[in-house]
């Protein structure tokens, strides 16, 4: 998923009226501003409102649905000859919280995670929060692209590195 794609689908989702942050990679280099890795895909964070009109984008641009083990009405992968979007489907609050899948599951994102901006190839985009990219880069077996990540966004941002990973940095 280059820059000017990334740019290019952000812009299309953002002119049908979907309000996207940008999340996961390219959430990091959009805070950074500048592209410090290749990227396989873009992931997105969109409301449930917004769900229709994506799929809809989907289908005009000959998206097709890319099977995964974690795949949910609320977290899915779609592809094209463009790359691959991973979706990130919120129920925002009224104080503007998140709840990622079902409210049973727990999973939910405080609102200063809706809070970041960056830009993709030049162009102003909302993103998740770096804050909030550092709890999400943890709890799962880290890869080099996640210490990549989480180091950028600690020496930028001046944070401190969650304690999986301050060996390390």
């Amino acid at each position: 998923m280059t820059g000017k794609n990334a740019a290019a689908i952000y812009q299309d989702l953002s002119e049908r009226g979907i309000k996207v942050w940008i999340d996961g990679g390219w959430g990091v280099d959009a805070l950074l501003g500048d592209e410090t890795r290749a990227h396989a895909d873009l992931d997105i964070v969109i409301q449930t409102q917004d769900l229709d009109k994506l799929m809809s984008f989907f289908e005009e641009n000959a998206y097709q649905d890319v099977p995964k083990d974690d795949t949910s009405n609320w977290n899915f992968v779609m592809g094209s000859s463009e790359g691959e979007i991973d979706v990130h489907v919120m129920t925002l609050d009224a104080e503007g919280n998140g709840t990622y899948g079902p409210v049973e599951q727990g999973i939910s994102y405080p609102a200063y995670a809706f809070g970041g901006v960056g830009s993709i190839d030049g162009l102003k985009v909302r993103c998740i929060s770096a804050e909030y990219h550092l709890i999400s880069h943890t709890g799962y077996t880290l890869r080099d692209k996640d210490f990549h990540d989480v180091g950028r966004l600690c020496e930028r941002f001046g944070l401190e590195p969650p304690d999986d990973y301050k060996d390390d940095l």
